[in-house]
């Protein structure tokens, strides 16, 4: 495809460099460079999800990008799409089977494990924001290298972690001006999910259903049958349509849980609708299970509005027993940074322009530059929003470039003022300039900016 630029009132187009041998490097298939201007909408995401993290007591942990695949594998399990299809493993040097992570939860466990952070006061919570790797098909919103934000409660049986995390993903959203709809099931424990898989292994056989199932669910049947309600194959959607429910077998005590999560989340007013074919795709969920669907999204065809989903979590309470560590009930979410930007370019939210400044240091000649630089560093100390570019030589260049980052002031050093002893105050948006002392430029400067405020 080829791609333009303006230059200088001419559309020029844009030409991949070549090495000398002719060739010409490209990305992977499935990833992305975020380039200067998309750094505002990571910026925008990861200063919302601090400041939540921080209201509601997470912590912020980073994980290796390797870890033993062993400990994917047993955690997500290997039938799992993410184990068997997706996941980059590979031996290296030590002969050791390794893997890119595709997923946050399991380094985390990992970490609370060997750690010992049971032995801190309970529940820890942690909050993580890092890269991811699947070998998935690109699509809009899904990459091969992806990024994800994660929270974990860790140590916290009751059903108001549940809630309070769910809130939390909807404030994110809603604080970003996304509408979503929380999809919420629960799929039981280990012990009332017995019964209820027996009972779905049945419908599948018993109405002559496994012929027509894709060779994914026909392997899946019998070793991870929940999994069948998971698969996004049409003809796996539609026989799935008539299943069995799981939340008509669940255990009073599995049932209760799931009651209190609902009447809270009532309470607080998250939007949420009861899907009971809701499982997600991972081996480690127990109880509470929850997508977030943006609200926009075709809800008539519900694999379109699965693919789109922004997010997604539940409980977990067996996991950390399973990766060595003492029994400790868990729950946590995930969010693809990739789709929520995608969403926002979408909706055409208006983002703050974070190179706005206030103030804007320009010079003309040597002696100016070196006296410039050293008033910039000043300010920039004072805690001032200053910009410059001192790498142009043209004032005009330069004020071309402070009216482009809308700074209120201009201070302007030349040839003349250094002889005076003086700076130049520009107003910006009226053009008029003032002479001031050069040793009273920071009051001067800070008194116009606190009167603008008052």
């Amino acid at each position: 495809m080829q791609k333009f630029i303006r230059n200088k009132g001419k559309i020029e187009e844009i030409k991949p460099f070549k090495s000398k041998n002719g060739k010409v490097f490209a990305r992977l298939r499935g990833m992305k460079d975020v380039l200067p201007d998309e750094y505002r909408y990571w910026s925008l995401i990861s200063k919302k999800i601090n400041e939540l993290t921080k209201t509601y007591g997470y912590k912020r942990i980073d994980t290796p990008i390797l870890e033993n695949a062993e400990l994917y594998e047993r955690s997500t399990g290997k039938t799992s799409d993410i184990i068997a299809k997706e996941m980059f493993s590979f031996i290296d040097k030590n002969d050791d089977k390794i893997a890119l992570r595709p997923e946050g939860t399991p380094g985390i466990v990992r970490s609370y494990v060997e750690h010992g952070m049971f032995n801190l006061p309970q529940p820890v919570k942690l909050f993580w924001l890092g890269q991811v790797f699947r070998h998935d098909k690109p699509q809009a919103g899904r990459f091969r290298q992806f990024t994800q934000i994660d929270l974990e409660c860790i140590g916290e049986k009751g059903p108001v972690i549940d809630a309070q995390l769910i809130l939390i993903a909807y404030n994110f959203f809603k604080e970003l001006q996304i509408d979503i709809m929380i999809q919420i099931n629960s799929i039981g424990c280990s012990e009332c999910r017995k019964a209820y898989i027996n009972k779905l292994e049945n419908y599948y056989k018993e109405r002559g259903n496994r012929t027509k199932l894709c060779n994914d669910c026909k392997r899946r049947l019998g070793k991870n049958s929940l999994r069948l309600l998971d698969c996004k194959e049409d003809q796996c959607i539609a026989i799935s349509a008539d299943a069995p429910q799981i939340i008509d077998y669940l255990c009073e005590e599995c049932k209760n849980h799931f009651v209190k999560v609902l009447e809270y989340l009532d309470e607080v007013e998250v939007p949420y609708n009861l899907n009971s074919h809701l499982v997600r795709g991972l081996d480690y969920y127990s109880k509470t299970v929850f997508e977030i669907w943006p609200i926009d999204a075709d809800d008539s065809n519900v694999e379109v509005s699965r693919q789109l989903a922004l997010g997604g979590g539940g409980r977990y309470d067996g996991l950390v027993e399973y990766l060595g560590g003492r029994p400790a009930p868990a729950c946590g979410f995930g969010i693809g940074v990739e789709r929520v930007i995608l969403k926002i370019k979408e909706k055409n939210i208006p983002l703050k322009d974070d190179d706005q400044a206030d103030i804007f240091v320009a010079q003309l000649g040597d002696q100016a530059r070196r006296k410039a630089m050293i008033l910039f560093e000043e300010l920039r100390r004072a805690g001032l929003q200053v910009r410059q570019d001192f790498s142009k030589d043209s004032l005009k260049n330069q004020l071309e470039v402070a009216n482009k980052l809308g700074t209120k002031y201009s201070l302007i050093l030349g040839q003349k003022e250094i002889v005076d002893g003086t700076i130049l105050i520009r107003d910006m948006e009226s053009g008029i300039q003032e002479v001031v002392d050069f040793k009273k430029i920071r009051q001067e400067i800070t008194k116009r900016l606190n009167n603008e405020i008052k």
